[in-house]
C-alpha cells in the first residue's frame, strides 16, 4: 500500500528510480550523493518506500531528542554521536555482525554544506563487515535516483575513492554549489 503511494508520490514530482534496488544483498552500505538540501530526506524515505526496502539510516543523534526524536526512530533511523570520538566505524560494524540483514545508507559529505573532502567512515565499516557500497546518485537535473551495482571495497582507499568521484562526478543535487565532486 505505501509503496504503492511512494511511487504514485514519485511520479507527480516527474522522479524515476533506475537501477533498481539491490534486493538480493543481504547486508551493505547504501552511499547517497550528492546530499545539498533537506529535501534529499524525505525523497530518501519516498524512494525507500517504493522500493519495498527496509534500509535505515544514521543521522546527528541531535534528531533522535524530544520533541521528534521518535518519529527519526520509527522511519529508521540510528543516532551517531558526530561531537565526539565514540569508535563509531567499530560500533555500525559490530551492528552490521549481529545481524543476519541489515543495509543503512550514509552520505559521505556528513552535512548539506560544501566539503572540501568526503568522511571516510562508511569505507572503513564496509571493510570491517565485509560488505558490498552500493552507489546511489540523486540526481535532481534529470528527477533521478540511481541506483549502481554493488562494489566491496579493496583495500587499496586512494583507488576505491577515484572510482567514487567518477560515479559521481557532476551529478546535480537540489543545490548543485553544494555538491561534493559537482564543477560548475
Amino acid at each position: 500500500m505505501f509503496s504503492k503511494v511512494s511511487n504514485f508520490i514519485l511520479k507527480i514530482f516527474g522522479w524515476r528510480i533506475k537501477g533498481g534496488y539491490p534486493h538480493a544483498e543481504k547486508k551493505f552500505i547504501l552511499l547517497v550523493m550528492p546530499h545539498t538540501s533537506n529535501w534529499d530526506f524525505p525523497l530518501g524515505i519516498l524512494v525507500r518506500s517504493a522500493s519495498k526496502s527496509g534500509i535505515k539510516f544514521l543521522g546527528k543523534d541531535s534528531l533522535f531528542r524530544f520533541p521528534y526524536g521518535f518519529i527519526f526512530r520509527w522511519l529508521g533511523g540510528y543516532p551517531v554521536e558526530r561531537s565526539k570520538s565514540h569508535n563509531y566505524v567499530q560500533t555500525v560494524v559490530d551492528i552490521f555482525n549481529s545481524k543476519e540483514r541489515f543495509s543503512v545508507t550514509i552520505a559521505p559529505e556528513g552535512t548539506r554544506s560544501k566539503v572540501k573532502k568526503l568522511r571516510t567512515g562508511f569505507y572503513y565499516i564496509a571493510l570491517g563487515a565485509k560488505i558490498p557500497i552500493v552507489f546511489c546518485k540523486f540526481d535532481y537535473a534529470n528527477r533521478e535516483v540511481v541506483f549502481g551495482n554493488p562494489i566491496f571495497p579493496s583495500g587499496n582507499k586512494e583507488a576505491d575513492f577515484e572510482v567514487i568521484y567518477k560515479h559521481f562526478r557532476g551529478v546535480k543535487g537540489k543545490n548543485p554549489e553544494l555538491g561534493y565532486l559537482y564543477d560548475n
